[in-house]
């Protein structure tokens, strides 16, 4: 059973604190409390670039120890953390998230985890992401769906920025096959739905945000844990099809930033519109009861 507890959480980041410089480290201690959960704002990030008097480039490279901190890594060991920064200029921490006994695809990277974060909170586009170590086609591929794909750079340690074209040159994307806009424009389906359940409205109202120009599986999960929070996911489909990340990956993203053990979830739902080529429901099915055996699956075709 893949899990993650709040008590290891902390201690990871308070280590990784100890790796930061003293200037930052002295700023940004007041942030990285038992509340924190990977999302520093445009204002703390200004703060944190004159406190510490670090560049903007060293200020996000140094911070990644803490990204990293998020990781769910129970099958790699190999701990990956990402930042992204939105068009509002607030920074998202993400991390890769595995899952053991279930199949590897279900696996999320880091740069796909940070994305997702920044799409829950309503962003609207990546203007850069900050990767400690390369990263891999997959992912390469996944953030060339972005609606900034053409505009957004990649920042790794000891070298210096380029851009997503750089580093997916001659790129297959969704105007090639005829799509406009792109993963994290801002959209409503229109789909229609009636219930008096929150648990399942969230997982109606991440269907009417997903992505899924394809397939047209608008598709959304919602998960409700031990202690009564409700964390969303919304489908996120790519022009390749194989780096498309379910509904479910993105409310797992949302529910551990938020500092919850994936174990603990007590209830989830999944809603996805019938008129879509695919479903979610095996898989889902199948992830979610490694996580947290006990759990009932709500399911809605509409």
């Amino acid at each position: 059973m893949t899990t993650l507890h709040k008590d290891s959480l902390q201690q990871r980041l308070e280590d990784a604190m100890k790796t930061l410089p003293s200037s930052l480290l002295s700023a940004i201690a007041p942030l990285i409390n038992e509340q924190f959960t990977g999302v520093i704002t445009k204002e703390q990030f200004l703060s944190l670039l004159s406190q510490s008097e670090l560049s903007d480039k060293e200020l996000r490279l140094a911070l990644l120890p803490l990204a990293a901190a998020f990781s769910v890594a129970p099958i790699s060991n190999f701990y990956v953390g990402a930042i992204a920064r939105g068009v509002s200029g607030d920074l998202y921490f993400g991390a890769n998230m595995e899952f053991s006994n279930v199949q590897l695809g279900q696996t999320i990277h880091a740069e796909q985890s940070a994305i997702s974060h920044a799409w829950i909170h309503g962003e609207t586009g990546i203007l850069d992401i900050t990767i400690n170590f390369s990263p891999c086609g997959h992912c390469r591929q996944f953030m060339n769906e972005l609606t900034t794909a053409d505009s957004l750079m990649v920042q790794l340690p000891d070298r210096d920025e380029k851009s997503l074209q750089e580093y997916l040159p001659e790129s297959f994307g969704p105007k090639d096959l005829g799509i406009e806009g792109g993963l994290l424009a801002k959209v409503s389906h229109e789909l229609t739905f009636e219930s008096n359940s929150p648990l399942l409205i969230t997982a109606f109202e991440a269907a009417n945000r997903s992505h899924a120009p394809y397939s047209k599986n608008f598709s959304g999960v919602a998960l409700e844990m031990n202690n009564g929070n409700i964390y969303s996911g919304m489908y996120a489909e790519n022009a390749a099809f194989n780096p498309s990340l379910p509904p479910l990956q993105v409310a797992l993203v949302h529910a551990n930033m938020s500092r919850e053990a994936l174990s603990e979830i007590k209830k989830a739902a999944l809603i996805e519109d019938h008129k879509g080529a695919i479903s979610h429901l095996a898989i889902t099915t199948c992830t979610l009861k490694d996580l947290s055996p006990n759990m009932v699956l709500e399911y809605v075709s509409l």
